[in-house]
Formats: C-alpha cells, sequence, structure tokens
C-alpha cells in the first residue's frame, strides 16, 4: 500500500537519526536548558533575523497552539480562526477546553481576510452589551492552511494592520510552513513572518523530525513566563535535548528547506497530471497538499494501491479527496500514481 494520507506518515530524516544517536550519551540538562537547544535557538533567532526572539521547543501541534494561546489570552478573551481552522476542527476543542472560545469566520480558501477579522471586531465592541462577550484578542492563521493555500504578503500584511488598529495579537500556525515557503507562489520568508507575527513556529512533526514544534516569540507580553505555561500544559519534556538536537540538524544547511521542496514538487507533478486530465479540483492548492474531486467509480480500484485522505462528498458521483506528499515521498510513488489515475481517467 502507498500511502498518501499524510506528511507524518514515515519516521524521521536519516540525519535526524544519525544525530540522535551520536549524542545519545551525552550529559545536559533537562527541560530544553542543554546546549543542543541554546544551538538550535541561535541558529532560528539568525535565520529569522531576530535576535530577541524567545525560541521554545514543544512536541507537537495541538500542544503547541494550545499553549501559545493560553499565553496569548486573558479568561475573558477569545481567538478568531477560519472555521476550517485546525484549532476549530481537529483538536477536540482543545482551545475551549483551555477556558478560550474560538471565534470561527467563514473562510475563503481555508483564508481569513483583513475585511472580516475587522468587521467582526466592529460588530463585538459596537454592541451595548459587549462586556457580556467573549472579546476578540487574537487572530490565529496556519501557513499553509488546512486546505494547502497560502498566504500573501499583501494578504499578512492586511492582517497586521486589523491586529494593530483592534488591539489583536497575530498567531502563525507553521505546522507545514515549510511546504508553505517551498511553494512557487510563495511570497514570504522567515525574517519577514517573524516581523510581521507576534508569534508564529516552525513545524517539525511533518517536516522530517520524529517530533517537535520550534515557537518563535517577538511581543513581549507573550515571552513574560512562558515556560510556566509549558510546564502547566504538559509541553516541558524532560529530556528537551531530543528537540534541540533535531532542530539543529535540520536547520544548519538548509536540509528542512531541500526537503520541502522535495514533497512540493512532487505534490506540483501531480497537479499538473490531475490538469492534463481536467479533473476539478476542491481548492487550488500550491502546496504538498492536493484535492482532486475523482468519480467515485475509480476510488474502489486505486484503494486496492493507494490510500489517501476523504474530504467531502461532491455529488452523488464524485468526492473530493486529499493526497498529501512528504519530506519523504519517493518520486517512484507519485509516478505509479499519475500512471494509474491516467488508466482509469482518459
Amino acid at each position: 500500500m502507498i500511502r498518501f494520507n499524510s506528511d507524518y506518515l514515515e519516521g524521521a530524516h536519516p540525519r535526524i537519526l544519525e544525530q540522535l544517536a551520536s549524542t545519545n550519551m551525552a550529559q545536559t540538562p533537562g527541560y530544553g536548558e542543554d546546549m543542543f537547544c541554546d544551538k538550535a535557538r541561535d541558529t532560528i533567532r539568525r535565520l529569522c533575523d531576530a535576535p530577541d526572539a524567545d525560541v521554545h521547543f514543544l512536541v507537537g501541534g495541538t500542544q503547541t497552539n494550545a499553549t501559545v494561546l493560553a499565553a496569548m489570552l486573558l479568561p475573558y478573551q477569545g481567538v478568531i480562526s477560519a472555521d476550517t481552522g485546525h484549532i476549530a476542527v481537529h483538536e477536540t476543542g482543545a482551545i475551549e477546553a483551555g477556558g478560550h472560545k474560538v471565534i470561527a469566520l467563514k473562510n475563503t480558501d481555508g483564508k481569513l481576510n483583513a475585511g472580516q477579522v475587522s468587521e467582526c471586531c466592529r460588530l463585538h465592541f459596537s454592541d451595548e452589551s459587549h462586556e457580556h462577550m467573549v472579546m476578540p484578542a487574537a487572530v490565529y492563521i496556519s501557513n499553509p492552511t488546512e486546505v494547502g493555500t497560502i498566504y500573501s504578503r499583501d494578504e499578512l500584511n492586511a492582517l497586521r494592520a486589523v491586529c494593530d488598529q483592534w488591539h489583536l495579537m497575530l498567531f502563525m500556525d507553521g505546522a507545514r510552513l515549510g511546504y508553505g515557503l517551498a511553494s512557487p507562489e510563495n511570497t514570504l520568508d522567515l525574517p519577514y513572518i517573524a516581523r510581521t507575527c507576534d508569534v508564529f513556529y516552525i513545524g517539525g512533526t511533518k517536516q522530517g523530525l520524529l517530533f517537535g514544534e520550534a515557537v518563535v516569540i517577538r511581543n513581549a507580553a507573550i515571552k513574560k513566563n512562558f515556560r510556566y505555561l509549558i510546564k502547566q500544559r504538559g509541553g516541558m519534556l524532560a529530556k528537551g535535548r531530543l528537540l534541540g538536537v533535531q532542530f539543529e540538524e535540520i536547520l544548519k544547511d538548509g536540509l528542512y528547506f531541500e526537503l520541502s521542496r522535495h514533497a512540493v514538487d512532487l505534490a506540483m507533478r501531480l497537479r499538473d497530471a490531475l490538469r492534463a486530465l481536467n479533473v476539478p479540483m476542491l481548492v487550488d492548492s500550491p502546496t504538498n497538499q492536493q484535492f482532486p474531486i475523482l468519480p467515485n467509480v475509480v476510488l474502489p480500484m486505486l484503494r486496492e494501491k493507494y490510500s489517501w485522505a476523504t474530504i467531502e462528498q461532491v455529488d452523488g458521483r464524485h468526492t473530493a479527496v486529499r493526497f498529501c506528499t512528504s519530506w519523504a515521498t519517493r518520486e517512484m510513488d507519485v509516478e505509479r500514481l499519475i500512471e494509474d489515475l491516467n488508466k482509469l481517467l482518459r
């Protein structure tokens, strides 16, 4: 079975395993206060051109989102998200369980826009009873989004301006950030993201590490006592050096970006093949997630060799699915999929 379900199906890049093995017997302090984490922090600050940033390492995306938003929000405040946002759909109510409401707005291709964020705030503060409602205080976006789309520099600038106007903090979920930066349509880079967002993270779990997300904080209000929240939320890994070792290795010479380009290049090859077959797409994604709408009749035959994520039933005869490439996807597997699609759809 060739699996295109997601981008975390394999373990880790061999260099990560080799570095973990070679440093295995080194004695270090715990809880991320070791030399490996310090080196990784310095590397991330340099890549982001953000010498004043605080950098923290957590294990997974849901844990990271819950911890960061706990630091950003007061008890009576909530976070604005697209209704397809990970915190709104796929985190089992983790943010609400922590006492904060997710204010979900209708997405456009997985994204929020500045106008709807501004209107949400205007409606809240113009209501005479606004003190009886959850106050919007942060904006959560992901890049790429849950449907593989990416924010342009203009879109992010507009969101930043609206956040400044309404005194909101801006948080970018970067679980797949490398795949967004590797997109042929990308206009962002790490220094720009660091300047524009109050906090964001560089994803590792889906991008070649065994596990790990690197949180980059620029806003002093979020920096304050952040480690207390990491501990309280169960995110302070005793053997924190395992996170530092992995991030330092994958970031030190561009491996992270090389692996991201590999995944996106293969996804673009699949997208071109689907377009040549006149297959409609649920979303026009320029990253490693592709969402073709396929005839139901071909799905059982494809299932004999491939697995994927089913997204939605479009009509009685067609289903939107997701094929996801990763840092580890083999070129030959994508070519086999393209060959079989050609046989079934021509």
